[in-house]
């Protein structure tokens, strides 16, 4: 089912042109730095990530308006000058140089009171006549159903992706719809605006990714909160969760992969202790689970020690050798984590020649029992060799046998393992 979930998504909905190309390994700066920061402060961000491999750098929320925390500026899509004193085409011809992408957070469907649309455009706001609108996260809904709303957004982002030269958008949207009226329209089409506010969002999306066919966009809503197929039409992944903790992250990317093929999935390394959970995770977990959809990091590479810089290039190594099986193959759900301690899945080409099995494990035990892990989805006639032991198994051993996991004396475990099928 999810299989054919997948392929219809990817094959008859997503129409990007980034639909079959492998998705570039980013670093988002949110965790790094949040709303502090300018460009002198991200420059060395850029720099490691260089140094790392790492492929795109993507600026998050505060670069616009005069946004120093969430009270202020949505709406007012324009550089910050304390922050880029240059402009943000500045920035990102120093991100270019290095031989990055680069990337850039909005939120086009938001307004703060205090913003420079707001104060030209109340009119502009979602609001029910005679009450005060509900702030979430200081921010309230413009509504997108009107045209001059969109019309002005678009004119800004326009202005914005072009002086950037954006190669990658992340669209986020913080808040649930509420005082859900349009000033525009009689009291017997109220019930219609839900339905307008939806086809407006897209049609700016319409005529954003008609403008910018190589702009590479990705829909957030506070992660995830809009995982949906016409999300997919325009935009072909979707950051799953702000949760990423590689523990919750399992059951995350386990359910989301229900339906939504992985190519849609981003998932990424962050520090610990986790800013969500408060979990502390050993870096290969992190990776290992970060690895099973469109991979990225979500720390300050500034701040990592000698060890972790040096297994982020490992890391990114080991995911640009196998992008493309996990983002565009065929994906088997082995074991649940809603269901034990223990959570397993694996990626197949489509030629059976190639697989990878990511397995993980919760808490470890004084007195633990011994496990095996089955894989799905191999030709049971071909031999597969371990890439990392060089042994060599059946397919349809790996299959109908599986093999004894490790027995570790540690928690929030996981393990990768690559095969290759020999002649």
């Amino acid at each position: 089912m999810s299989q054919a979930f997948h392929k219809t998504i990817h094959n008859n909905l997503v129409r990007s042109k980034f639909k079959n190309e492998e998705r570039p390994i980013l670093v988002n700066n949110w965790e790094a730095t949040y709303f502090d920061y300018d460009e002198e402060k991200l420059k060395p961000i850029v720099d490691e990530a260089k140094d790392m491999g790492i492929e795109m750098f993507v600026l998050d929320d505060g670069w616009f308006g005069h946004r120093d925390d969430d009270n202020s500026s949505l709406g007012d899509w324009k550089v910050y000058q304390k922050k880029f004193p240059q402009g943000i085409g500045h920035f990102a011809d120093y991100v270019h140089a290095q031989g990055l992408k680069f990337g850039l957070w909005v939120e086009p469907e938001m307004v703060s009171f205090d913003s420079d649309l707001y104060q030209q455009h109340p009119d502009y706001l979602m609001q029910v006549p005679g009450r005060a609108p509900s702030p979430s996260r200081n921010q309230y809904l413009l509504d997108m159903g009107r045209e001059e709303v969109r019309q002005n957004i678009y004119d800004q982002l326009v202005k914005v992706f072009k002086e950037a030269k954006v190669d990658y958008i992340k669209w986020d949207m913080n808040r649930n719809m509420s005082d859900v009226f349009a000033s525009d329209l009689p009291s017997d089409q109220q019930g219609q605006v839900y339905h307008r506010y939806i086809l407006g969002v897209y049609k700016l999306m319409e005529d954003l990714t008609a403008e910018f066919p190589n702009i590479l966009f990705e829909g957030c809503s506070g992660g995830g909160g809009r995982f949906d197929a016409g999300w997919a039409y325009y935009m072909p992944q979707i950051w799953a969760s702000d949760n990423t903790d590689a523990i919750a992250r399992q059951t995350i990317q386990y359910g989301t992969s229900l339906v939504y093929p992985v190519s849609m999935t981003t998932a990424h390394v962050s520090a610990i202790p986790n800013h969500q959970t408060g979990r502390k995770t050993p870096f290969d977990t992190r990776g290992a689970i970060a690895m099973s959809g469109v991979f990225g990091y979500e720390l300050d590479l500034t701040k990592m020690s000698q060890a972790d810089k040096d297994q982020v290039k490992v890391q990114v190594k080991q995911y640009q050798a196998i992008r493309s099986l996990v983002q565009f193959g065929d994906f088997y759900r082995l074991k649940s984590p809603s269901e034990g301690n223990q959570t397993a899945w694996n990626f197949v080409s489509a030629d059976k020649k190639e697989a990878v099995l990511v397995t993980a494990q919760v808490l470890a035990y004084a007195q633990p029992y011994l496990t095996k892990t089955k894989l799905a989805g191999l030709d049971p006639d071909k031999y597969y060799q371990d890439q990392e032991t060089k042994v060599i198994y059946g397919g349809d051993e790996l299959m109908n046998l599986g093999f004894y996991d490790p027995v570790v004396h540690e928690d929030y475990t996981a393990k990768m393992y690559h095969f290759k099928a020999i002649d």
